[in-house]
């Protein structure tokens, strides 16, 4: 086989790592439609913070890592792997054309014998039945005569530096028992706790989808034992530090389930669930009430405020943090948004401060302003909202107009207890 030569297509939180990483061992080239993000790879830097300047640099210093926005320049790779987006849309129906449309860039520099890995997440069959059909389309050569393909889930997590991506155990899979090798092996020479090669494309399909989905399903447990204790006034957390004493307790916590993985992924099964006429009941209701937590934490202020004596309407309120999790930019479906929009139909004096996100990708996605610096002014209410290290030692009643009557609530349950009136 000739030498291996990888183009990954999508440089976002996924890609951008993995290709540095194959660029360890194979030439590579990061391709990406937005030439904004290829400039600032080019010079150094990942505005994802998943990939470290020194390291980014390292690999652009060895020539072994290029990016671009020329799609010429993909035209002699042989291995492609596909790391776009797999979003839904407004009523959350799986959108598959940024899939769809990288499919077609393969297929307009695919030649014989070379294979496509795809990476992003779906239901079970859009490899095979949505994404081969049109490399064949755009390319004219026939799959598993002329060009072969691979599926093997991304695992990124978001900020994590501990489950970096070279120390994920990656699931691997082709469209022949041969490519299904070559692909593993692939991977496997990069990766340093290998792989687990799954017997199908389509079961590596279910893998990953089920992976988020069933963290959904376990925090939409937690979140509805939070309800409950919060209505019986029993500290939710308290309950499950005493439940985690059993040694087959799996210990989680109630939460914002936003982002761009746990909060989705679902919908991809679901829909795909309903076609073959199973009503998946569970991931939906899951889904559904993950899905209101925002609005929920939002009434819980209001209620802590109104118990207090402190007016809601009008009255100064302090949001820390709009990322869709800590220590990291990402604010793809973040959730923080549901409790400003709750909190908004009372009063439009509300300052979001999180030192993490982008001011211009806020105001470009979502049109609010936020503030990456400490604010001075003192607030009605607090609502710690994301645990970003930078408000691990903030002294929460401190930022109150008044610390004795004000309302701090602690979303994320990591503020002292005597710092807060009440946390989910």
């Amino acid at each position: 086989m000739k030498e291996t030569k990888i183009a990954v297509i999508g440089l976002g939180y996924v890609g951008l790592p993995l290709a540095r990483l194959f660029s360890s061992k194979y030439p590579t080239i990061g391709y990406d439609q937005n030439e904004k993000r290829v400039s600032s790879i080019m010079n150094g830097h990942d505005d994802t913070l998943e990939v470290s300047d020194e390291l980014l640099r390292e690999a652009l210093d060895k020539n072994a890592f290029v990016c671009t926005s020329d799609i010429e320049k993909i035209r002699d790779c042989n291995f492609y792997v596909v790391a776009v987006p797999t979003p839904v849309d407004t009523y959350n129906r799986p959108n598959l054309q940024p899939l769809l449309s990288a499919s077609k860039t393969v297929g307009e520099v695919i030649n014989k014998g070379d294979v496509v890995v795809y990476e992003s997440t779906v239901y079970p069959g859009v490899t095979e039945e949505e994404c081969v059909p049109k490399v064949e389309e755009v390319s004219g050569l026939r799959f598993n005569k002329d060009f072969f393909v691979g599926y093997s889930p991304e695992r990124i997590n978001p900020g994590d530096k501990l489950h970096t991506v070279e120390k994920i155990k990656k699931v691997t899979s082709g469209s022949t028992p041969e490519i299904a090798d070559y692909v593993d092996e692939v991977y496997s020479s990069v990766l340093i706790n290998g792989t687990f090669k799954a017997s199908s494309i389509k079961v590596a399909e279910a893998s990953k989808i089920i992976e988020n989905s069933q963290r959904d399903v376990n925090i939409a447990f937690m979140n509805e034992l939070a309800r409950i204790f919060n209505a019986m006034g029993i500290d939710t957390n308290d309950v499950i530090e005493a439940a985690a004493t059993k040694w087959n307790f799996i210990k989680m916590k109630p939460g914002l389930v936003g982002g761009h993985c746990i909060s989705v992924d679902p919908y991809y099964l679901i829909q795909k669930a309903q076609v073959y006429g199973v009503l998946p009941h569970i991931m939906t209701n899951a889904r559904r009430l993950n899905d209101g937590m925002g609005e929920y934490v939002a009434n819980r202020v209001i209620r802590c405020m109104n118990k207090k004596g402190v007016l809601v309407k009008d009255a100064n309120i302090l949001l820390l943090g709009i990322t869709f999790k800590e220590n990291c930019p990402d604010i793809r479906n973040t959730k923080v948004l549901d409790i400003y929009y709750t909190l908004k139909e009372y009063t439009s004096n509300i300052t979001i401060y999180d030192p993490w996100a982008s001011k211009e990708s806020i105001a470009t996605e979502y049109g609010i302003e936020i503030t990456n610096t400490m604010p001075t002014d003192r607030y009605d209410a607090v609502v710690l909202a994301v645990a970003h290290h930078e408000f691990a030692n903030l002294k929460l009643r401190s930022l109150l107009k008044e610390p004795s009557l004000g309302v701090v609530y602690d979303v994320k349950s990591v503020a002292p207890r005597e710092e807060v009136d009440e946390r989910l």
